[in-house]
């Protein structure tokens, strides 16, 4: 059969599977990802795993989108109507679940390369439960606020941390005895600045065909266009095509008021893109790991938690912000999807020795978090008292 057969049972069983799990009160991401399990290598075999490699080139397009949309939030105007509260305490939510998850792997006895890696992914939150869970209840109140300025930030918090651990993972890994020590330190902050450069330069030169097409079409083209060639050479330069790309949305976001229109067209076109990417990462869970990543499993789930909890509550107390706040928001951060599966596979370049392990890990504990995510969210926004009982 052709590529295109496989491509099409994928979007048609993403789709009833996406039905299936919407009907049980999931989020459709959970049904994409069940699809691509029951029908990938490990278990209907109807693809083949030479079939689900050489869809890698779905999962690059789609984590080029990925990441512009995340850019797209990063407007000033933005910052400015959300305060220093949110920044804050989206970094300090974020960094503390690195640092547990981190912290908790090393005690247990597994390499630095490893925790780092799975550390950086611990930190991206999933937005689309716990907003489902906000308007499907009407909640309204300070928690409530502060979660949607907050989940808005947190991917990039992720991306940019994911960056730093990731290329820190490689050179610990290629680190020879004679090895300059300085360049391995400094090699994590050349990739990042690498990547911010790219995606300036390549939002400044997208202006250009912005300002001659004006036909949505035509705008449709260029936007692909631009968000292939970013990724592409970032890739070719060494730098992160994910935060390359999020640093195009996010000085595109800035500089034109087309920008708007930009990410109207992109979101437009996305769906079966994003749909296939989650079928295709389910697919790739090797169902022989689960067994072998109990421990591990464990304490990246329990870590990760804590320390969404403990970030939240610190950046609330440094930000002063209200009681409510500081008790119930980190609860409401549980969920993890579509940003940490994207980085399991960017994971296969850092650490690929680990690389099933963590795919294994971060698959099931999405599965896990898309199931009691929304339902521990709904129970804090109702201690808060800002769900009508």
């Amino acid at each position: 059969m052709s590529a295109l057969f496989y491509l099409g049972i994928m979007l048609l069983c993403g789709l009833l599977f996406g039905r299936l799990a919407k009907l049980v009160g999931l989020p459709n991401v959970t049904g994409y990802l069940v699809a691509g399990l029951v029908i990938g290598p490990y278990v209907l075999k109807i693809l083949s795993s030479e079939m689900v490699a050489s869809a890698a080139l779905v999962s690059e397009m789609a984590l080029g989108f990925i990441a512009l949309s995340i850019g797209a939030e990063f407007k000033l105007s933005y910052f400015k109507d959300v305060g220093i509260m949110s920044i804050v305490i989206a970094i300090t939510e974020g960094v503390f679940a690195i640092v547990f998850v981190v912290a908790g792997l090393l005690i247990a006895g597994y390499e630095l390369p490893f925790a780092l890696v799975l550390g950086a992914i611990a930190s991206a939150t999933a937005p689309a439960a716990t907003i489902m869970v906000i308007r499907q209840y009407n909640a309204h109140g300070p928690v409530t606020k502060t979660l949607l300025s907050v989940v808005a930030l947190d991917d990039a918090v992720a991306l940019i941390a994911f960056g730093f651990a990731a290329t820190a993972a490689k050179s610990l890994n290629n680190t020879a005895g004679n090895e300059n020590m300085i360049m391995s330190i400094l090699e994590p902050f050349i990739e990042v600045g690498l990547s911010l450069v790219i995606g300036t330069v390549m939002a400044f030169i997208m202006l250009i065909p912005l300002h001659f097409f004006k036909k949505q079409s035509n705008r449709m083209c260029a936007s692909v266009g631009f968000v292939f060639v970013t990724s592409a050479l970032a890739d070719f330069t060494g730098a992160s095509a994910l935060l390359t790309c999020m640093m195009l949305g996010a000085v595109l976001a800035n500089i034109t008021k087309d920008s708007e229109d930009v990410f109207k067209i992109t979101d437009t076109i996305t769906p079966p893109i994003f749909m296939m990417f989650f079928v295709v990462s389910g697919a790739q869970l090797n169902i022989t790991l689960i067994p072998t990543i109990g421990v591990i499993g464990v304490i990246y789930m329990l870590m990760r938690v804590a320390g969404k909890i403990f970030g939240a509550w610190i950046g609330a107390v440094i930000t002063k912000a209200p009681s409510a706040v500081k008790k119930y928001l980190g609860l409401t951060l549980v969920p993890q999807a579509g940003v940490a599966i994207g980085l399991t596979l960017v994971a296969d370049t850092a650490v690929p020795q680990y690389a099933g392990q963590i795919r294994a890990v971060v698959l099931c504990g999405t599965l896990i978090y898309e199931l009691v995510g929304p339902v521990i969210s709904k129970m804090a926004l109702t201690a808060a008292g800002e769900i009508e009982k």
